[in-house]
């Protein structure tokens, strides 16, 4: 049975991108921003900057509005202004967009190869990118985890439907191993290319 359902997508965004505003709001001073992240390779600042750049190509594909400016697989580890503003106007936009979509539509645009799906897997996978990111800024700036097993359940079921052909374009690393007492937070984070904490 499908976790994410009609009525349930619309609860799960909004979590993730709590999870995502909460993580943000708590990073600590200056030199939190230049920590490194879960995400090899990348400061803070740049999942922030990756996490945003990809809610506003959710909010481009719906509505054919703006794309991010700057391309969100290269973050330049620069912000100008305040991040949390930079981030709220991101996920205001991605917000915005996904309140024109109709619960059970059959063909959301996405900005993913694999092209327009059903609501509850678009938006999941919109939940996904941001829940995941939030963890990566929490564990980063030695927080607990922002994802809940009630999170992890329907991202789980929206991870095994799109990650696989997104691995070969660099979007996650392979799936590790969870171990046999994982929970299911750890089961997703895995499964993403992460290793829990």
């Amino acid at each position: 049975m499908r976790e994410t359902t009609t009525a349930s997508w619309r609860t799960l965004l909004t979590q993730a991108h709590d999870a995502l505003r909460d993580a943000v709001a708590g990073v600590g001073g200056s030199q939190a921003w230049d920590a490194a992240t879960p995400c090899e390779k990348w400061s803070v600042t740049q999942v922030l900057q990756h996490a945003a750049g990809d809610q506003i190509a959710y909010a481009a594909a719906i509505t054919g509005g703006p794309w991010p400016s700057e391309d969100p697989f290269s973050p330049s580890g620069r912000i100008e202004g305040d991040p949390g503003a930079h981030l709220a106007a991101a996920l205001d936009a991605s917000a915005a967009a996904w309140a024109t979509v109709d619960d059970d539509a059959e063909q959301v645009p996405v900005p993913l190869p694999q092209g327009p799906m059903p609501a509850w897997l678009a938006a999941g996978a919109c939940a996904l990118d941001a829940g995941v990111h939030a963890w990566d800024i929490a564990v980063a700036t030695g927080r607990p985890s922002p994802l809940t097993p009630e999170m992890a359940r329907p991202l789980m079921e929206v991870a095994t439907r799109i990650v696989e052909p997104l691995r070969a374009y660099g979007a996650y690393a392979p799936a590790l191993e969870a171990g046999d007492d994982a929970d299911e937070v750890a089961v997703l984070l895995a499964y993403l290319g992460r290793r829990p904490v």
